[in-house]
């Protein structure tokens, strides 16, 4: 299974840093049997580990070498490949340009770098075999993609992007296909009507044209470190003795497109 990360925002949220926002410390982890700071995005890294990849794909900006430097080849029992995206262009651009790493027999998963989230192997419950997202329950899902899913509590019927008042607290934090949807879904996007920005309003047309998504309503907590209060929040739910279940916390303030990117 191919992870991958898109890593070429720009972090504005957080900035001033010294360094791309996927580094920034959060919580520690023992090495050499010591204790040393851990980037936010090796959260991410473990769980797809976890969740059964063994290729991931960072998709980075042209002035983000740092996040070769720091990761290199390999990160625990996963290669490591690096692709540039030019620019900030939405996910949709960003996931896309790992398409030419994609055979048609791997498996893809895709989550973002600056979010940290529970239970670790929450990605594990997807299934390898069609679209399908881990959900999670925040306090402000309008400034999510939420999830909103028919009456069998697991088809997707919409993705609400950022919309007031989704009529649900579910929202994606990490989703799962086999090559061929994702290929279909890279086809769907090229198309000149298209270009989004956005992974949900992707779904939405591709659920029009009769495809199928899933959701499974496995994760607990979810906290985006893309902002001082986010970053906060993370370090108290990290800190917790019993880990997890920690508060559900949602992003303090709305998202730009960048954090997407």
């Amino acid at each position: 299974m191919w992870g991958i990360v898109p890593a070429a925002g720009q972090g504005s949220r957080i900035q001033p840093l010294a360094f791309s926002k996927e580094l920034l410390p959060v919580g520690s982890r023992v090495l050499d049997d010591v204790h040393r700071p851990r980037a936010v995005s090796e959260y991410l890294l473990e769980r797809m580990i976890r969740g059964g990849a063994a290729k991931i794909c960072f998709v980075i900006g042209a002035g983000k070498s740092d996040i070769l430097e720091y990761f290199g080849a390999s990160f625990g029992s996963a290669g490591l490949a690096y692709v540039v995206q030019p620019r900030p262009a939405g996910l949709c651009d960003a996931v896309f340009r790992a398409a030419p790493l994609i055979a048609p027999d791997d498996t893809v998963a895709v989550g973002l770098p600056d979010t940290i989230w529970f239970p670790e192997d929450a990605l594990a419950t997807l299934p390898d075999d069609r679209l399908s997202f881990v959900l999670f329950p925040v306090e402000r899902p309008e400034q999510f993609d939420a999830v909103a899913l028919a009456e069998d509590g697991t088809h997707v019927t919409q993705i609400k992007v950022k919309q007031r008042d989704p009529g649900t607290r579910w929202i994606w934090g990490a989703f799962k296909m086999p090559a061929c949807v994702f290929h279909e879904l890279h086809e769907l996007w090229l198309r000149p009507e298209r270009n989004d920005e956005y992974f949900g309003t992707l779904v939405n047309a591709y659920l029009e044209r009769g495809g199928e998504a899933f959701g499974c309503k496995a994760g607990e907590a979810y906290v985006d470190v893309g902002t001082l209060q986010g970053y906060h929040a993370a370090m108290r739910m990290l800190n917790e003795p019993a880990a997890p279940a920690p508060p559900r916390h949602s992003q303090p303030n709305p998202a730009p497109e960048e954090l997407r990117s």
